[in-house]
């Protein structure tokens, strides 16, 4: 989902700065709600597990150039699950941006538009579990539906976003439509083998329930809200 050097250039690169601005905005003030509703101590973990998750994303997991950027195994939806949206808000910004500077300075530029393209499709999810997940409903219990409901908005979120960088950045020629078009369809894999893994794991943390009060996950991991 990296938009890469000289996609978006130039005077165009204050908008993705203008938009970085909002979204972590944003995750400030969740972090804010957060620490108000539970523990600083608490969200400071879950957001380091959060970050190390998403290096791990970045660097360890496969990844592969398709079309205008790369497919990354991104599992927003596994953070939201886990540790909830602060922290994993705050985890995709931190580690985004651990891995642009030990690994690929050349995309520190870029961080605004990358962050914009990770953050902004995190928060729209949230607001979709808000709606889609009962009250009384804790995250382990969540059905396959509503994990793919999940996992597609994210993704689709990061594909509709990748690709206004591009036809923003370069236009609408033919061959970058086709590069768009191209990583857009690659994307379709996570969006079916995420769901997958957000199960496997909820599955796992219902034998994790004595951590429930630990901070180490949120609260509604465990608990109806």
């Amino acid at each position: 989902m990296h938009i890469e050097p000289g996609v978006v250039e130039g005077a165009k690169m204050a908008l993705g700065a203008a938009t970085a601005t909002g979204a972590l905005g944003l995750a400030a003030k969740f972090a804010a709600d957060t620490i108000k509703a539970e523990r600083l101590a608490s969200l400071a973990i879950r957001s380091l597990i959060s970050t190390g998750a998403v290096f791990c994303f970045f660097q360890v997991l496969p990844h592969h150039p398709v079309g205008i950027s790369e497919v990354h195994f991104i599992l927003g939806s596994t953070l939201f699950l886990l540790f909830g949206r602060a922290p994993a808000m705050l985890g995709l910004a931190a580690g985004l941006l651990l891995q642009g500077l030990f690994f690929a300075p050349s995309d520190l530029p870029q961080y605004g538009v990358n962050v914009t393209t990770l953050l902004v499709p995190l928060y729209v999810m949230s607001l979709l579990a808000a709606r889609i997940i009962p009250d009384g409903t804790p995250y382990k219990d969540i059905t396959y539906m509503q994990a793919l409901k999940l996992s597609a908005t994210f993704q689709a979120g990061i594909v509709s976003w990748v690709a206004f960088w591009a036809l923003y950045g370069q236009g609408f020629g033919a061959e970058n439509l086709a590069s768009v078009a191209s990583f857009g369809a690659a994307y379709m894999l996570v969006i079916l083998l995420e769901p997958l893994v957000d199960l496997a794991l909820l599955a796992g943390t219902k034998a994790l329930c004595r951590f429930k009060d630990s901070g180490l996950f949120t609260a509604r991991l465990f608990e109806a809200a």
